[in-house]
């Protein structure tokens, strides 16, 4: 089996990757950017992909779910989540006092935006943790740091000059696991809707969540991205917990088909966690 993730080597999707594919007979094939990692499973070079969804505290990852509708075949199939520390690494011979700017993802420097504006430091971003640490790394550079795992300092031979910088010590990313497999009917799992309204009028989204009220459907995640179409006019996701039974399901789909809107499900799914949970340090 074939499994992509982002790369490079040390990110937080790497140790979701062999966490969750806990198998002999998986290749990986890490990309440089989270719609890469998309497309390689909608263009059929991997059978499957885990991708961050979301984080506690930046919320929904937008490149993602953006990517994700951007083909027709692509389902969730899993759900994993992942506890997250966050360290400042840095060359040797680095003194915390000297820092003048961090680098890492966009999530991750999200994630530490308060220890940042407390340090009164600049942030760059790059397209991984990873990435981000093995330039500091080739840059020899002792005046910034990068954000990431302590996994990834060891990779690298970085010192952790700070540690626990995340602004929620119970910080977790939700990453799901997508593929082109047809979604299997069973019931007690987690279903995602996307919902693109038939037409822009006031109400639409209260409309829509009355269906679900009436269906005794809970909504535990609620997402809203534009639609590309005219400014204003948007789509949903919506997901289900494991309460609703594939008759449910039917039936809310076909009310909302019935009232013009298109309804696409794009998974039903179960939800695992990482064994280290418990832990605050990867």
């Amino acid at each position: 089996m074939k499994v992509a993730y982002l790369g490079p080597e040390g990110t937080f999707s790497e140790e979701a990757a062999i966490q969750y594919f806990n198998e002999d007979e998986v290749e990986y094939f890490m990309y440089d950017t989270i719609p890469d990692v998309i497309e390689a499973v909608g263009e059929y070079r991997v059978d499957k992909a885990i991708v961050p969804l979301e984080n506690t505290i930046e919320g929904t990852i937008n490149m993602t779910i953006d990517s994700l509708i951007s083909f027709d075949k692509l389902l969730i199939e899993g759900e994993y989540t992942l506890p997250v520390s966050l360290h400042l690494l840095a060359n040797k011979d680095t003194y915390l006092s000297e820092i003048k700017e961090v680098w890492s993802i966009s999530p991750i420097l999200t994630q530490c935006r308060k220890y940042i504006k407390k340090r009164s430091v600049k942030s760059l971003q790059y397209d991984s943790s990873a990435s981000a640490a093995t330039t500091l790394k080739n840059s020899e550079r002792t005046d910034v740091a990068a954000i990431g795992s302590r996994s990834l300092a060891n990779i690298l031979s970085l010192n952790i000059i700070d540690w626990n910088i995340q602004d929620n010590l119970d910080n977790e990313t939700r990453f799901i696991i997508i593929s082109n497999n047809i979604i299997t009917e069973i019931d007690s799992m987690k279903t995602m809707f996307v919902i693109t309204p038939g037409k822009d009028q006031s109400g639409v989204l209260s409309s829509i969540l009355n269906v679900f009220t009436a269906l005794a459907i809970n909504l535990s995640w609620i997402e809203s991205r534009p639609t590309a179409r005219k400014l204003g006019v948007y789509r949903f996701f919506l997901e289900a917990n494991s309460n609703c039974s594939t008759m449910t399901i039917e039936r809310a789909v076909t009310i909302l088909e019935t009232l013009g809107h298109e309804v696409r499900i794009i998974g039903r799914y179960n939800a695992f966690e990482s064994k280290s949970m418990k832990s605050h340090d990867i």
